[in-house]
């Protein structure tokens, strides 16, 4: 990161509110917030899921995942990264696209996103092919009434990935949780039901 950007990204991150609470509540990362948020809307998460987790680490959306589907549920995380391990949570490390899963998942998250390069066009590229692939393994393992929540950003491809998951699901939601921070470009796609084969 150039020094001109590291100081004010720093001040904002140290004075951020999201960052005090999550280390207040023992959350990994402020991004726990914006599950528990959407998932106070959504109603994702419940006693006895099966969750699978796709770019997983820290583990803030794991361990809020782990909580919410205790009695009975399971947590499958997967991320190129390391992940400390966190109780009710079976963390595999490589790529997404090699997950070892057997069964159906009830839930499955995706807050993925690729190595920022800084151009803006090739990363948005980027973002949106991780999405393409998230979405069609979701397709394959979740069970007919799942769920598959996942993070895009807003360009040029936007309108495309959004048409492209609603053609794949049977109703989709459009979510920008207040734990997202206004100047970001992401927001979050709440799919349900995919769409047969």
């Amino acid at each position: 990161m150039a020094k001109s950007s590291s100081k004010p990204w720093l001040h904002r991150h140290i004075t951020d509110s999201y960052v005090r609470k999550a280390k207040e509540q023992g959350y990994r990362s402020r991004a726990a917030f914006k599950l528990l948020e959407i998932d106070e809307k959504e109603k994702l998460l419940r006693p006895g899921a099966t969750v699978v987790d796709l770019g997983s680490a820290p583990g803030g959306w794991s361990q809020v995942a782990a909580g919410k589907v205790r009695p009975g549920g399971r947590v499958i995380a997967i991320d190129l990264l390391d992940m400390a391990p966190i109780a009710g949570v079976a963390f595999q490390k490589g790529d997404f696209r090699s997950l070892e899963f057997d069964g159906q998942a009830d839930v499955v998250l995706c807050d993925v996103s690729p190595n920022i390069s800084g151009i803006r066009d090739t990363d948005q590229e980027r973002a949106a092919e991780l999405v393409e692939q998230a979405m069609a393994l979701a397709k394959k393992i979740l069970a007919p009434g799942g769920a598959f929540l996942v993070k895009v950003f807003h360009g040029g491809r936007f309108p495309a990935l959004l048409e492209e998951i609603r053609r794949n699901f049977r109703s989709v939601q459009v979510s920008k949780p207040g734990a997202s921070r206004s100047e970001s470009r992401e927001t979050y796609l709440v799919a349900r039901g995919p769409k047969g084969g």
